[in-house]
């Protein structure tokens, strides 16, 4: 077998990559080092892929290329890239570790990153937000450039090409995939050369072998890293001669052939694996069964406080073994001092490699398996909170969300374990990781419902579930739809069935904001009115559920023009959740506070409203983070309350900067994006930036029957927008005309005497009289101001400004007596409830029109 040369130091090592150095100090740690492995001190050999990875990396001067170590399972790719980064730390500002066994779990790992670049954590914006917020400072290189990601047992490139950032740092990538080498600069990474395996083995063995044996062992193993380290530690626990191990080897890989095993893993491992299990059981027998429990979890870190207790029905032989701390302690240990498991002491974690993990579930029978996982789920039960809306709690789902899947959750039919399912379903929903949540209770849903049928309890709770992961996603159609066909399978069987009358009360809340989402404001009213009531007598008035409807209620009200009714429900609500009821979390609160902000700016109350929301804007910012989806609708109604007040500087700032991350979190059609779109919009044209404004209506216009339908009544809201701009520019008649098609639209959805309608209709006269159809603009004008007055009273801002309007059009159509009354009344109401200098009061006096917007509250 050929020989490669060994470089002895890391100065050789320089000389080799050149250029690639920049005379940092060599000791230099990254400021931010994150979840990288611990160094094996044993590290052998591997120098010429090492300067070559190197060389490669730091070669990329003009497009920075992501690059792959690829190569059998056992070979040693993790163990490289940790020798790598460990050798080059002092290259680099920040090295942060991604393992990439799960796709799904790709985006957490990404998200951790976030406090450490000056974002908001995870646990306060959500998964998906704060990894999206991670991939964008990467790619800009703010406020680190000379970062270094490993995405460690990627398996296809296409489940992590997008979240690898193409940036100014580097990205490593270890996969068995050969596919990587047609994607990415890439490093092929072999078995040891022999004389590698020689020098490991007097590495790690303390008695030092003689040349002969060491060779003759790396021949037996195959040069394999993974079988060598199992055979170095098993000798150097047990004191056998290599002649010994040799003979039991032989023996162990005849039986092996003997048996036709699959050749998926190589022959050498496998049979040195099976050795070190079976010296390890004459000594600790119990370390076995610990080991194939660590089997059945995922491939990463075990938080050990998952043993720490006994959960009721474990295995008698486990559950001594666990009762007993000292005992426990020392198992762990020879699991690591045997090679077959990884032993963090700091972090408190224990790691089986995924191959080692592979060898120990095919050395068992099927019905072993199925034994072991029951009891790997009950610990799972017993470790996992049991309140995920718990922001405190979320640090322990995410060490554990790992080993879900692969520890075949899905395949339980305990009603324990599939509560645990759902639980980390809704932890990834409140964490905003809505893609991860979708994928998680589709695969639950599917298993369940092959195992249990489609009217199983649990199958009709995923499909629940499912149906608001959907709605948060912006699918509105769908989810509307596959709420009512759950509606039906569930309401049946809930008649005498409590448990499901819960599930079915929780739905019809889900439902109420389908209403609201299909535009049909007032039928999700009379639906959470008497959604209200059942939950009232099911739960009482305090429970988090019943103040849930409430808030959805208090919404629906404003959305119908019941904006005395909307402030008063949302000032209950978010009386009663400041409480503090068990059950509601911080996120409750903010959008009930929010919500009460937004009641009042409605009824007409701009300053009560700007200052209601810069408290709960800092709220959300301390308790939530900056970019927590509630946070960020606090911050977009606080911009429009600051425009509302005539505070536009103020209004700008807010408005162009919750835009803007919107765009970075959701991109440009997501429902809370239009709705920063339409805020941004409208401030642009308040402060005289027309033409962005313009453009902006525009692109969001075209966006908004993908999300809510063509029928829609933001859609004509926003159309409302574009109309003004349009007479603003001079084209009155397509003005109007999109004005008349609008407030069609709104009358057939909501009727004439809804404050939308009205606001159209507002406009509509406006265009008439630019158009010199007095007669109709005031005809319209009087009707309008009547419908107003009615509906919001006659010092609400709506109202005013259409008063103003007419009396305008009414004294330029001769009717000056009757313009003059309404004139004076007018401006002194603005006077009263606005201020002589506010900006529509300076507009009315000197007797121009008031241009009136729309800004689409959230569903």
């Amino acid at each position: 077998m050929a020989h490669q040369k060994r470089m002895n130091s890391d100065a050789e090592a320089k000389s080799v990559a050149g250029s690639a150095y920049t005379g940092r100090p060599a000791g230099r740690t990254p400021e931010i080092w994150g979840r990288i492995p611990p160094r094996n001190m044993n590290f052998t050999g591997r120098e010429e892929l090492l300067a070559k990875l190197r060389a490669g990396i730091a070669g990329d001067v003009t497009a920075v290329v992501p690059h792959a170590l690829h190569g059998l399972g056992g070979v040693g790719k993790t163990q490289m890239t940790v020798e790598y980064a460990y050798r080059y730390r002092s290259e680099y500002d920040l090295v942060w570790w991604i393992p990439c066994d799960q796709p799904v779990l790709v985006r957490s790992s990404l998200a951790g990153l976030a406090p450490f670049l000056g974002l908001p954590p995870a646990t306060t914006t959500g998964i998906e937000d704060a990894a999206n917020a991670v991939l964008d400072r990467l790619r800009r290189g703010d406020p680190y450039s000379r970062w270094l990601l490993i995405f460690d047992n990627a398996d296809q490139p296409e489940d992590i090409s997008d979240v690898i950032p193409h940036g100014p740092g580097h990205a490593i990538i270890t996969s068995r995939n050969h596919r990587w080498k047609g994607v990415v600069d890439t490093v092929a990474v072999d078995v040891f050369t022999r004389e590698e395996s020689i020098e490991f083995l007097n590495k790690r063995v303390p008695r030092a072998m003689s040349p002969g044996d060491a060779d003759r062992l790396a021949e037996a193993l195959g040069d394999l890293p993974l079988a060598l380290e199992q055979a170095a530690a098993l000798q150097a626990e047990t004191g056998m001669t290599v002649e010994e191990y040799l003979r039991l080897l032989s023996g162990r890989t005849s039986q092996l052939l003997a048996e036709g095993k699959p050749t998926e893993y190589p022959v050498s491992m496998t049979a040195a694996w099976a050795l070190s299990v079976a010296k390890l059981s004459e000594k600790l027998p119990e370390a076995v069964e610990l080991l194939r429990c660590c089997a059945m979890f995922g491939p990463e870190p075990i938080p050990r406080a998952v043993f720490s207790r006994v959960p009721p029905g474990l295995d008698e032989q486990l559950a001594d073994l666990l009762g007993d701390p000292i005992r426990l302690s020392r198992t762990i240990g020879e699991l690591g001092r045997y090679a077959l498991a990884r032993v963090d002491t700091p972090g408190r974690t224990i790691q089986v490699h995924r191959l080692i993990q592979a060898l120990v579930r095919d050395g068992m029978p099927q019905d072993e398996q199925g034994r072991i996982r029951q009891e790997v789920h009950r610990l799972l039960v017993t470790a996992t909170p049991t309140a995920p809306e718990d922001t405190t709690t979320w640090n322990r789902y995410f060490e554990l969300l790992a080993h879900v899947e692969p520890s075949g959750v899905a395949e339980s039919r305990d009603g324990a374990v599939r509560r645990l399912a759902l639980n980390f379903v809704d932890y990834l929903y409140l964490s905003g990781d809505y893609r991860s949540a979708e994928i998680f209770v589709r695969r639950f849903e599917e298993r369940w419902s092959a195992d249990s049928g489609d009217d199983d309890a649990d199958v009709v709770d995923a499909r629940r579930q499912r149906g608001i992961i959907v709605r948060e996603l912006g699918r509105f159609t769908e989810a509307y739809e596959l709420n009512q066909e759950t509606l039906a399978r569930m309401e049946p069987s809930a008649v005498d069935d409590p448990g499901r009358q819960a599930s079915l009360l929780l739905l019809l809340n889900s439902i109420g904001a389908d209403l609201r989402a299909a535009g049909d404001f007032f039928a999700a009213r009379d639906h959470d009115q008497e959604s209200l009531g059942r939950h009232l007598d099911a739960f009482g008035p305090q429970h988090p559920n019943t103040l849930r409807v409430m808030n959805n209620l208090a919404l629906d009200h404003g959305l119908a023009s019941d904006y005395l009714a909307a402030r008063g429900t949302h000032e209950k609500c978010y009386l009663e959740m400041w409480a503090g009821p068990p059950g509601i979390g911080r996120a409750d609160i903010l959008s009930s506070w929010s919500g009460l902000a937004r009641a009042v700016r409605l009824a007409g109350g701009y300053r009560e409203s700007c200052d209601l929301g810069e408290d709960a804007h800092a709220y959300g910012s301390e308790e939530l983070g900056a970019e927590h989806p509630w946070t960020l609708r606090t911050a977009k109604d606080l911009a429009i309350a600051r425009r509302r007040a005539g505070l536009l500087d103020a209004s700008i700032e807010v408005a162009d900067d919750v835009h803007a991350r919107y765009l970075r979190l959701f991109g440009l059609d997501h429902p809370d994006s239009l709705a920063s779109a339409t805020c941004l919009a409208n401030v642009l044209r308040s402060i005289g930036e027309t033409e962005k404004a313009f453009e902006l209506v525009s692109e969001t216009l075209d966006l908004y029957p993908k999300v809510y339908g063509i029928d829609h009544p933001y859609y004509h809201g926003c159309a409302c927008n574009l109309a003004l701009l349009l007479r603003v520019a001079g084209e009155v008649r397509r003005a109007r005309e999109l004005n008349e098609k609008s407030l069609l639209g709104l009358e057939a959805k909501l009727g004439r005497d809804h404050h939308y309608s009205l606001t159209i209709a507002t406009n509509l006269a406006s265009d008439l009289a630019a158009l010199g159809d007095l007669e109709s603009a005031c005809r319209l004008g009087r009707g309008t101001l009547r419908r107003l007055r009615a509906l919001l009273g006659e010092d609400h801002p709506m109202t005013l400004a259409c008063a103003a309007n007419l009396s305008a059009d009414l004294r330029a159509d001769g009717a000056e007596d009757e313009g003059t009354r309404l004139f004076e009344d007018t401006i002194d109401r603005y006077a009263r409830v606005l201020g002589p200098d506010h900006p529509d009061a300076v507009v009315a006096l000197e007797g121009r029109h008031l241009d009136c917007d729309f800004d689409p509250p959230p569903i």
